[in-house]
């Protein structure tokens, strides 16, 4: 007897289940334009089953910290929007990797910074590396800048 061919479409029901996601982040998720649906007669969802790894490419993206308009862009570059390939996400996490290095290094900055900031008062003091980086504020004069 010979197996049975799986489905070429699957419901919200089905995408949701497969990739883990609330059907609530999938609506979402095609709010935003990272996915679409066919309709059936009927007005459900139907999903072409390579939405899957669309949807997985979208979460591991926003994993690594990639903002969802950067991720909307690089789904709208793909030709036809078809499902991205292992080739798309090598080319695409090389342009992404300058930005999460820039976001890696300002965090490690912030975080040792940090405990010398604490209960200063002013946080735009001049020599205040979280809220007058390179002492841009110097040129204004002594005392706070900005307000609470």
């Amino acid at each position: 007897m010979p197996l049975a061919s799986p489905p070429a479409e699957l419901g919200i029901g089905e995408v949701a289940a497969r990739s883990g996601l609330a059907v609530s982040a999938l609506h979402f998720y095609e709010s935003k334009g990272l996915i679409r649906a066919a309709r059936s007669a009927g007005n459900q969802r139907r999903y072409p089953r390579s939405i899957l790894r669309r949807v997985a490419f979208i979460r591991i993206a926003q994993r690594v910290g990639i903002p969802l308009a950067a991720i909307a862009d690089a789904l709208q570059a793909l030709p036809a929007e078809r499902t991205p390939t292992a080739a798309d996400w090598r080319r695409l996490s090389r342009g992404w990797k300058d930005d999460l290095d820039a976001r890696i290094l300002a965090l490690t900055q912030l975080r040792d910074q940090l405990d010398g900031c604490i209960g200063c008062g002013c946080l735009s003091l001049k020599a205040c590396p979280l809220r007058n980086a390179q002492d841009a504020l110097s040129q204004e004069g002594p005392g706070p800048h900005f307000e609470g």
